[in-house]
């Protein structure tokens, strides 16, 4: 088990590598810098900037050098904690995200946790009682929640929060703790706000593992063990808990370390509807003003995010099933 988890630290450590590499290169992708975009600004309010000026401000960020030396340096300066300076802002990249990480992380982790606990047991009762009211229930619900966008459904709350309750439940906190400094009654305040963007988010991963979990149960319902171990007059709970839904568990807990990124990426409209503070509306404003070193940064997190999810969910795995911790050791 110990070889299983250092094997996986090398592994984790390598990727986080490679991440960095290709979330600078594909930020310099697009034609033009930040400069370009900040001079076409400039130009749209009647001011005019010279190509001297111009290739001052390139020089002052550094964007004339090449790739592998821009690159090099903001590696150098990210190992210590650095991402450099936003361009857009004027601030540390740090300073910049500030509470917007911390808030990301508790958002995905929450509908995460959402996910899970309301996926797996409709997963389970619906494959254990296939083809009741209960399975096509689930089976309908599950359709629903891939079907429906979670923007439309953010929207749809919204909407009804306003009208039936006269209450705006987009954002994380009221306004009385949305600038105030961290205690117990903003952590509280946050903890009542949570919730809903969290469940909001939380629909479409729920539906998918309903029906992922659903079709392994099935599978492995059937199985001569399960037959055997009925025979041997196990109760029918007992069986179902401990043979074939560890074994289902396997591709479900498989798709932990994706879940978290997806839930940040495909938050951005959701966070932009609800007013969420969180990474995804500045990463998207970053990418458009080119802004890359705190774009750079963010995928970089998002990248981490990824690599920290599929580390857990390898541990789980292990956990899981026995085959895995054998092949670790």
């Amino acid at each position: 088990m110990i070889g299983f988890i250092v094997n996986r630290l090398i592994l984790a450590l390598i990727t986080i590598w490679v991440v960095t590499v290709i979330s600078f290169a594909l930020i310099q992708l697009p034609p033009g810098d930040y400069i370009t975009s900040y001079v076409a600004q400039l130009m749209t309010q009647g001011e005019v900037v010279s190509d001297q000026e111009a290739a001052a401000l390139r020089e002052q960020y550094g964007l004339e050098a090449p790739f592998v030396v821009q690159y090099y340096k903001w590696l150098q300066k990210a190992a210590v904690g650095n991402f450099g300076i936003s361009m857009e802002y004027q601030r540390p990249v740090t300073e910049v995200i500030g509470d917007r990480l911390f808030l990301t992380a508790i958002l995905a982790l929450a509908a995460a946790l959402f996910t899970y606990a309301i996926a797996i047991p409709i997963g389970v009762i619906s494959a254990v009682k296939q083809y009741s009211v209960t399975d096509y229930v689930a089976t309908f619900l599950g359709f629903l929640g891939l079907a429906v966008p979670n923007f439309l459904l953010a929207l749809a709350l919204l909407y009804f929060g306003f009208v039936l309750f006269d209450a705006n439940i987009g954002g994380l906190f009221s306004a009385e703790y949305a600038s105030a400094p961290y205690s117990i009654g903003k952590i509280i305040n946050l903890l009542s706000h949570l919730w809903l963007p969290a469940l909001v988010l939380s629909i479409a991963g729920t539906a998918q593992v309903i029906r992922v979990l659903r079709a392994n149960m099935l599978d492995e319902l059937r199985r001569p063990y399960v037959v055997t171990a009925r025979a041997k007059g196990l109760g029918e709970w007992r069986v179902i808990l401990k043979y074939p839904l560890r074994v289902a568990l396997n591709p479900v807990v498989s798709t932990l370390g994706y879940l978290l990124p997806t839930l940040v990426s495909g938050s951005i409209i959701v966070s932009i509807v609800m007013s969420l503070p969180t990474l995804g509306p500045l990463l998207l404003r970053a990418l458009i003003a080119q802004d890359m070193f705190l774009s750079g940064t963010i995928v970089l997190m998002i990248g981490i995010m990824t690599v920290i999810g599929t580390f857990i969910s390898d541990l789980l795995l292990a956990w899981v099933d026995p085959r895995i911790r054998m092949e670790g050791g």
